[in-house]
């Protein structure tokens, strides 16, 4: 597969990330002494500044916290994208993440608007998590 955007860097901890995202699947860190969840992934807990956290299963759903469009060509590889939006999604769990919403035109993303990750299989080893209208068909 050929994919001229930029690609995550991946790390000792960030690997079980992306590792679960090829699989489909979104985790996070939840710290064990407060059981709140967090991204991106970190050898301690941002909450307690403990090492002692787990893995967990996070639902994918959400609601868009902020967005914004792009027109400015920053990468080469987004030139053809332009304008394309960056959504920012406050997980149910708790943490946001930044990513693109797929099944919209720009002008009809809203604050507050739930929705549901998907998953983009940009190469054979990276599947960077997207999101859609949570009860659309994506």
């Amino acid at each position: 597969m050929s994919y001229n955007k930029p690609l995550p860097a991946i790390d000792q901890w960030n690997k079980p990330f992306w590792d679960a995202c090829k699989e489909h699947r979104l985790i996070a860190q939840r710290c064990d002494a407060s059981g709140k969840v967090w991204l991106p992934p970190g050898p301690i807990s941002p909450v307690t500044r403990t090492d002692k956290w787990s893995w967990v299963d996070l639902s994918g759903k959400g609601q868009v916290s902020s967005w914004v469009v792009m027109h400015q060509r920053y990468f080469p590889g987004f030139a053809d994208d332009l304008p394309y939006n960056i959504v920012q999604v406050t997980l149910d769990e708790g943490p946001t993440i930044i990513a693109n919403m797929v099944d919209l035109k720009d002008r009809d993303i809203k604050v507050g608007m739930r929705v549901k990750v998907v998953f983009d299989d940009v190469t054979d080893t990276i599947s960077l998590p997207k999101f859609a209208r949570e009860g659309a068909g994506a």
